[in-house]
């Protein structure tokens, strides 16, 4: 069985492969541990399950698999249902998680991930409004092109996965008006997840 370190419910990389193995009933064993303050001694702490003293991480058996987009990856060879049945459509949803894991910088740096808060955003920059935009659009197109309700189709994969914290953003920044009647709805069909709540829960 697997085990999957993570750290709830601040840790936006924690929960992408965490709600995917949920959502997909696949058995894990859940490592909940704890940022400290003090930086040093949590390094030296993660540092004995993790390489890079970072979560997410996984462990199956010896194997050691460290970063989110890895994670989802490994799993996916013993689960296939992680990505679409459909070529075009894990085509597209693999293109939409990498440039969800090495874009959006601006983002995510103005809104930090706290599911647990509300502060609407008073003043969004002409960047951080660029980068939504391109979120709504990339959500429209994936809704359009493979027909609902999730991005890759009618099933909750691995591209869904990558966008769940982005949808809490929406909703602790109070950025539902860059977003059309279709991508709000996804967005809190993602928010209303059992899953998702069950992360801010603890």
């Amino acid at each position: 069985m697997y085990s999957l370190y993570v750290s709830k419910p601040l840790s936006s990389w924690s929960l992408r492969p965490w709600i995917l193995l949920k959502e997909l009933g696949i058995p894990f064993e859940d490592k909940e541990v704890t940022f400290l303050e003090d930086r040093k001694q949590q390094q030296q702490q993660f540092l004995q399950f993790s390489p890079t003293a970072k979560v997410p991480v996984l462990h199956d058996q010896e194997q050691i698999i460290w970063d989110s987009l890895a994670i989802i990856e490994y799993i996916s060879e013993d689960y296939p249902q992680v990505w679409a049945e459909d070529r075009y459509a894990r085509a597209w949803s693999r293109s939409a998680c990498a440039e969800m894991h090495s874009g959006f910088a601006k983002f995510r740096q103005t809104c930090g991930f706290d599911p647990l808060v509300h502060t609407p955003l008073k003043e969004v920059s002409e960047q951080v409004a660029t980068e939504i935009k391109r979120i709504n659009q990339l959500w429209q197109e994936g809704l359009n092109r493979f027909g609902g309700p999730y991005l890759a189709g009618k099933k909750f994969t691995a591209v869904d996965t990558f966008f769940v914290p982005i949808a809490s953003r929406i909703a602790t920044y109070g950025l539902e008006s860059y977003f059309s009647d279709s991508t709000l709805a996804y967005q809190q069909k993602l928010l209303a997840l059992d899953s998702f709540k069950g992360w801010i829960k603890g």
